[in-house]
């Protein structure tokens, strides 16, 4: 494992990209202040150029040099909720350049909880780098990748040979994090996550604000469409002979429908969710139903993630 992070460390430093494991779902990443590196990323996803990337740091020491005018309850989220999957959206010191924005005054930033992305960004710190700018390892409104072999399938035609993708098993929690906005006197939260409000409410007894306010902020996965398969998605209807079906154990699976996923409890749900998705187009499925979990915290942000499936034609890959 030493010689991947090694590589990783020697690839990222030659503005090359690497895909790499998270707690949430597998990142893309380039040296954060490589710029030509950051726009090889761009290419490879599809991704719109104003749509900014989040950077990953190694801890919350790191947050002063990326962002200005920190408020308190943003620092005490950091303390609390990091490393861990939890994305805050700051104004941006100057360090990152507009290419890492997308041209906005702010900037996400996070400090992962797995493992290997903690060990790659403390090799990478110490060898001179800074923070990795990374969205996830997949094309642009495609299903994230939660394995590196689902990395490989997604996008590995697009990545150089000088390129690499770090091997870590499958992602622990499945989709992307909490996205909060920390620009004004208020948090609100952008895009829900395994961290739901209730979860940070408690914990740090913060009022939450309407999300209206982030009508100007722009912030990964924001789009109405978004973490589709090639399938159609359709929610809470009843599948057919020959579609996919997502649901819990204990729902039964219609008559010559194609079970792709049967999860027992929500976080299963949530883990299981992209790989189904995807495995739904490895077996060429037209049309895939997911009967959605019902409730508030991570239910929310899975129905959030699904709609945007159900509700989309993404970019081909």
């Amino acid at each position: 494992m030493h010689n991947q992070i090694s590589t990783s460390v020697e690839v990222l430093h030659n503005g090359g990209l690497v895909a790499f494991p998270t707690e949430t779902v597998y990142g893309l990443g380039a040296d954060a202040n490589n710029d030509d590196a950051v726009k090889k990323i761009f290419k490879v996803k599809g991704r719109p150029t104003n749509h900014p990337l989040i950077v990953h740091i190694l801890s919350s020491t790191q947050l002063s040099m990326w962002a200005r005018d920190i408020p308190e309850y943003a620092k005490n989220l950091a303390e609390k909720f990091w490393p861990g999957p939890l994305t805050l959206i700051l104004k941006n010191s100057g360090f990152a350049s507009s290419y890492v924005t997308g041209g906005h005054e702010s900037i996400g930033i996070r400090v992962p909880s797995h493992p290997l992305a903690l060990e790659l960004l403390k090799s990478f710190a110490k060898t001179g780098g800074f923070g990795i700018a990374a969205p996830s390892a997949n094309r642009f409104g495609a299903v994230s990748a939660t394995s590196a072999m689902a990395v490989k399938k997604e996008i590995g035609k697009y990545l150089d040979a000088n390129d690499f993708i770090l091997e870590g098993g499958e992602c622990e929690i499945g989709i992307e994090s909490t996205i909060i906005n920390c620009l004004n006197e208020s948090p609100s939260i952008i895009r829900p996550g395994f961290i739901s409000e209730k979860i940070l409410r408690t914990n740090l007894g913060i009022e939450f604000v309407s999300k209206k306010l982030n009508n100007q902020i722009s912030a990964s996965g924001e789009f109405k469409s978004h973490y589709s398969p090639r399938a159609r998605v359709v929610l809470n209807e009843t599948a057919l002979p020959g579609d996919g079906f997502i649901a819990f154990s204990n729902i039964n699976t219609p008559k010559g429908a194609i079970r792709l996923a049967s999860p027992d409890t929500i976080e299963q749900f949530a883990r299981f969710l992209y790989k189904a998705l995807s495995d739904g187009d490895e077996k060429g499925l037209s049309k895939i139903v997911v009967i959605t979990p019902k409730g508030q915290e991570l239910a929310e942000a899975i129905c959030d993630r699904l709609f945007k499936a159900s509700n989309s034609k993404h970019l081909e890959n």
